[in-house]
């Protein structure tokens, strides 16, 4: 599939995400995703995106499409590409490192060549609730890789950084996420007063516009 473009011709912007998944370490999906979503919002907050270093190209990406990548790592891979700038969360086993946004069609060689796909992991137990931790849903109405997952997760969790009127109380967690995985029928009852709703642009594995990952809190 060809990159969109927009009228201007120039190449959209994306945050790359690398996940480490060393042979016979592997994480569990559920600590990627909250550790991916946390990285993402780590990032944001970071004064270096605020008003330091990074603030040109965060700002840049977030005034068009809040795109991501995920990529998977292990060995020298991962610690060629962890030197890159970004902000690495390691979580309940997993470690997940939220890179500076660029174009993509000029993503640094480390992180380029890193596999998109091909990642399955096991499902693993989500986070426990704790005060201050964001829940962030996903849907069961479709299925979806480990890292698309991470990446739904992480729209949404950026998303409610934006709208959090407690911002000060997540970031003295650290920005924690705890996954939530609901039926079909919870969802329906969650996703029908979310404050925050992450829906696909379909450019891999699931539909246009499908509802994937909702943030849920109440002021």
């Amino acid at each position: 599939m060809s990159e969109y473009r927009d009228p201007s011709g120039e190449a959209p912007w994306a945050m790359p995400i690398v996940v480490r998944a060393d042979k016979g370490t592997e994480p569990t999906a559920a600590a990627v995703a909250e550790a991916a979503a946390t990285a993402v919002v780590q990032l944001l907050d970071d004064p270096r995106s605020v008003d330091g270093e990074w603030h040109d190209e965060v700002q840049r990406w977030l005034d068009g499409r809040i795109r991501k990548v995920a990529r998977r790592a292990r060995g020298s891979k991962w610690d060629a590409a962890a030197e890159l700038p970004g902000v690495t969360v390691s979580h309940a086993g997993a470690q997940v490192r939220a890179f500076v946004p660029g174009p993509t069609d000029a993503v640094p060689p480390q992180i380029a060549k890193l596999q998109v796909a091909g990642l399955d992991l096991e499902p693993g137990t989500p986070s426990s609730a704790g005060p201050g931790i964001l829940p962030i849903a996903v849907t069961p109405h479709v299925t979806m890789s480990p890292l698309k997952a991470a990446v739904q997760v992480a729209h949404a969790a950026q998303l409610a950084l934006r709208e959090l009127r407690d911002v000060d109380g997540w970031r003295a967690t650290g920005f924690g996420v705890r996954l939530v995985r609901p039926d079909v029928e919870e969802w329906a009852r969650l996703s029908a007063s979310a404050r925050v709703v992450a829906r696909d642009a379909g450019f891999t594995e699931i539909p246009p516009d499908t509802q994937t990952a909702i943030a849920l809190w109440s002021d």
